[in-house]
């Protein structure tokens, strides 16, 4: 029976109805057959080159217009290989000499490609070929096989992506003119398809389950991502009345707007700090659209992976400076890079691990590599006289790797100053509060730290030991758990003891839910997706200290779990 509603995580506020594009691995599967007339087999072989060379064109010129020359410099390595004469002779030769098909004389030769490639490992620029190989060969087995490939960049019309899950390369090429939401199957709030929705402000919804098994390409479905629901097969009266549920949504919207220029002030006229996480450069745009007053997470991973080799110095400082100086004298908080877990570069070869989240990753690998440490870090200190720099350090565990990690930040300082070069004196240098030893030892991290920045995104999935991607320990993941706040609150008044300042960079401190809570925690800025700053910013106008301090000081001492901390939110509230 076909289903009519699928229910999931709302990870990203809004109302869509469109048709689908469904996102998914193509039947790749051949087998290897002998064929009579080796001279049309060749000729089959070079009219899927000939296409996959115009589609891999197109997708270029597409990714260059939407998403910028640079990260459209993938195609041109793919191009560049299907006409290699080396690579689609050997793959014509294999037919006619051994009279096989076509897809199986491409597999072997591309197979050997991959693995001479992968076995350089002295030369990074040519293990990375091996990727190039790989995408390439799929592209022209799909031609053969007549199977269509999709590709987010190509899509020029309005409609839903639904996947799976979506990578971070996926969601780069997201066009939001086109793409006006997307449900997966799997993935949480924390997910970085999540955040990237939230970046982008289109609805989304994710952990449906299985939403790949109930829709097909071009079918109308509406995403209510207000209340986490997909209705499949809508009716006209349906789709009327979500319409206008879409413009209820816009006219609220439009509402917050008027607070962009406001100062973020609670009914007693207590100013507190929101900030916005940004991924890249143009994310800085919409934080001001959406009165940011702060940049309080700039990723700069998405450097990294936006990129076919490792940025060099004077591309990431011009990464850097545009940030700083779109916001003038406001604050920009730069997390060094943060690769490893569920984030992966193919020039970086990362071991294989058990355990990747617990495992060699953010500073861990900054620290055993740091020559690429500095160059990171040399970038950021020559652009700090360009706007009001904060530097964080990711996943710091002990003393010893903050001050490992600070040691390298002034030498390169001492270098650039004795090369001449300006760096501003005015940085302040803080860490992510993401695993619960830092957490607990924040009274001795507060003495030599400018400011703490919570990520609540690991910070929960390390203390309550849940993996906050695995569907079948998601209940665990619970942002209000007594024993989250109070280690919350523990890092708060660390840092206000030795004069510092506290914010909370992980999706928690957008949560409609957890923001009085957090407020009465005494936290002293919240940085959130740009598209939550202004709804925050209303509710916090709505919220006096004396309440929202008697909250908290409820939850941590009387309730004993999250539904209960809950509902006394839910009761200030709604008072």
């Amino acid at each position: 029976m076909t289903k009519a509603e699928l229910k999931g995580i709302a990870a990203s506020d809004g109302i869509s109805i469109a048709p689908v594009y469904l996102l998914a691995d193509p039947d790749l599967s051949f087998e290897t057959t002998k064929v009579s007339d080796v001279e049309a087999e060749a000729t089959r072989f070079d009219t899927a080159v000939a296409q996959a060379t115009h589609e891999i064109s197109t997708i270029r010129d597409i990714a260059a217009e939407s998403l910028g020359a640079e990260e459209a410099q993938v195609f041109d390595a793919h191009l560049l290989f299907l006409s290699d004469p080396e690579f689609t002779g050997q793959v014509t030769a294999k037919i006619k000499d051994e009279a096989i098909n076509a897809e199986a004389a491409l597999k072997e030769v591309s197979e050997m490609f991959i693995t001479i490639f992968s076995s350089m490992e002295d030369n990074p620029y040519m293990q990375e070929r091996a990727a190039d190989v790989k995408d390439v060969s799929e592209r022209i087995l799909a031609a053969l096989l007549g199977v269509k490939l999709a590709s987010p960049a190509t899509i020029q019309e309005e409609v839903i992506i639904v996947a799976n899950d979506l990578t971070p390369s996926d969601t780069a090429q997201l066009n939001k003119k086109y793409v006006k939401a997307f449900v997966t199957n799997i993935g949480g709030r924390t997910s970085h398809s999540a955040i990237m929705a939230r970046s982008l402000e289109i609805p989304a919804i994710v952990g449906s389950k299985e939403i790949t098994d109930h829709v097909q390409d071009g079918q109308v479905i509406i995403v209510d991502a207000l209340e986490g629901k997909v209705i499949l097969n809508p009716s006209q009266a349906e789709i009327t009345e979500y319409q206008a549920k879409a413009q209820a949504f816009e006219d609220q919207k439009a509402e917050w707007a008027k607070l962009v220029d406001a100062p973020t002030l609670t009914a007693d006229g207590n100013h507190v700090e929101l900030a916005a996480n940004i991924g890249t450069p143009k994310d800085a745009e919409g934080a001001i659209a959406n009165g940011a007053e702060a940049i309080g997470l700039y990723r700069t991973e998405f450097l990294y992976m936006d990129s076919a080799e490792f940025p060099t110095e004077d591309e990431q400082y011009e990464a850097y400076k545009a940030v700083l100086e779109a916001m003038g004298d406001k604050p920009v908080v730069v997390r060094t890079m943060d690769i490893g877990g569920d984030k992966e570069l193919p020039y970086l070869s990362l071991p294989e691990e058990m355990n990747p989240f617990l495992g060699y990753r953010a500073i861990r690998i900054c620290l055993d590599r740091p020559d690429m440490f500095k160059t990171q870090l040399r970038a950021l200190l020559r652009a700090s006289v360009h706007g009001k720099l904060r530097i964080m350090f990711p996943m710091i565990a002990t003393l010893q790797e903050f001050r490992a990690a600070k040691a390298i930040l002034e030498e390169v300082k001492a270098n650039l100053v004795a090369e001449n070069i300006p760096v501003s004196d005015e940085i302040q240098v803080g860490i992510m509060i993401e695993i619960p030893a830092a957490a607990v030892l924040a009274d001795q991290f507060a003495k030599e730290v400018d400011f703490f920045s919570i990520g609540t995104n690991d910070l929960i999935q390390y203390t309550m030991a849940a993996d906050r991607m695995n569907q079948q320990v998601s209940y665990l993941y619970q942002p209000y758990n007594p024993s989250i706040l109070r280690l919350i609150k523990n890092v708060i008044d660390a840092s206000h003891k030795e004069g510092k300042w506290t914010g909370m960079c992980g999706e928690m401190a957008g949560d409609q839910t957890a923001v009085p809570l957090l407020l009465g925690l005494g936290l002293d800025e919240f940085s959130m997706s740009a598209s939550s700053i202004l709804k925050t910013r209303s509710l916090m106008s709505r919220l006096s200290m004396p309440d929202v301090q008697a909250l908290a000081h409820k939850a941590l001492t009387e309730c004993t779990t999250a539904e209960e901390v809950v509902q006394l939110v839910n009761d200030l509230v709604n008072k």
